[in-house]
């Protein structure tokens, strides 16, 4: 049966960091403290960081698994706890991978929020993780799930039963972040073609409008309540912006000049082959580094410059409330990879399609949760 609401714990471990390591998750009712799902496995030779953004990763796998819609996921891993609200970087090139696909799965939730709790209040998942390694040493192969330990022996562990006693949740913060829905852009005849498309104004084609039109009835899923809707000054998203303000209350769209596409200069209009083919050296340094340009075009990086003064703008005039914004491929790539604090390789590995959907919350104290990543279900009828 579904759950709405769950809490999730989870711990990992290394003897030796690196070492042989393992992890351990728990999800709980949140009112009776009752245990829903455990998730318990060996993964050879790894760090504890490692081993715990594995445990919160199974943790919400098997949340999902639940049908659970809000998580609430407590961890004694600082690190993990900072790293997936924004507030610290991902430095470990190690970790980026598996901050990335906790961020996939919290994309699943309507919400999630990570709180960082003692270890003494992470006994029962620490003990799953101990047992999985455990079990490693004793002969097990390396992520065979581990026996869960009986009842008896967790209550021993952790000094409680998990049956009988109530999760006691932390305070909720009392200031809302500022939800940003983000939206690519209908489909033109240049998205079509594959070709590159930046300052060109090309309009939407009669797919791009009823992709337009899905995606407004989408958002207004979404999001209810809407503050603005705020789009790059180029047709394709205007159209697209005002089928969305319809569908929300009919806000005035605004237009930002710092939302526009990335100058894609003298390659404006060609495709991959045909700029390969004529500027091999210009397009290899292109993809080796956000800071060059196109000939006659605009950087990554100065593309990243402005989208982030526009997200900054909003954070300030819209605290607590949501805004919709229309935008284009390289600017919301951008806009992610921050917020996920990714490698520049995020922007060359991320697809986004057409009409897709991205929401992440920006909070007053300068935290990030992604929330949604290019969502397109609700293209696939067209």
């Amino acid at each position: 049966m579904a759950v709405r609401a769950v809490v999730i714990e989870a711990d990992g471990g290394s003897r030796g960091n690196p070492g042989p390591a393992g992890y351990g998750a728990v999800v709980r009712d949140p009112e009776t403290g009752e245990v829903l799902a455990e998730r318990s496995a060996s993964i050879g030779t790894a760090t504890n960081n490692v081993a715990e953004y594995r445990g919160l990763i199974a943790g919400l796998e098997a949340a999902a698994e639940l049908g659970a819609v809000e998580v609430e996921a407590r961890m004694d891993s600082k690190l993990v706890v900072e790293q997936m609200c924004g507030r610290w970087q991902i430095k470990h090139p190690g970790l980026r991978p598996l901050a990335a696909q906790a961020a996939g799965l919290v994309g699943r939730f309507a919400a999630v929020r990570f709180v960082w709790v003692p270890r003494e209040r992470n006994r029962h998942a620490d003990a799953l993780a101990n047992a999985a390694m455990d079990a490693a040493a004793a002969g097990a192969p390396a992520e065979a799930a581990a026996t869960p330990p009986p009842a008896a022996t967790v209550a021993r562990a952790t000094g409680t039963d998990p049956a009988t006693t109530p999760a006691s949740w932390e305070p909720r913060p009392t200031e809302e972040g500022t939800r940003l829905i983000l939206v690519r852009h209908g489909e033109t005849e240049r998205t079509v073609q594959k070709r590159y498309s930046g300052r060109g104004d090309v309009p939407l084609t009669e797919r791009g409008r009823a992709q337009a039109a899905a995606t407004a009835a989408r958002v207004a899923e979404l999001a209810p309540s809407v503050a603005a809707v705020v789009s790059s000054p180029l047709s394709r998203c205007v159209a697209t912006a005002e089928a969305v303000a319809a569908r929300v209350g009919d806000p005035p769209v605004r237009t930002d000049d710092d939302l526009i596409e990335c100058d894609f200069g003298i390659w404006e209009g060609r495709t991959f082959a045909e700029v390969r083919q004529g500027w091999p050296g210009e397009l290899d340094a292109w993809l080796a580094s956000t800071r060059v340009a196109p000939p006659q075009g605009e950087s990554f990086t100065q593309v990243a410059e402005r989208t982030g003064r526009a997200v900054d703008r909003l954070r300030s005039a819209y605290p607590g409330e949501t805004v919709v914004v229309v935008s284009h491929v390289s600017p919301i790539k951008l806009v992610l990879r921050d917020a996920l604090a990714a490698g520049d390789a995020f922007l060359h590995r991320l697809y986004l399609d057409t009409a897709g959907v991205s929401v992440l919350d920006l909070y007053p104290d300068g935290g990030v949760a992604v929330r949604l990543v290019n969502d397109t279900a609700h293209l696939r009828n067209l």
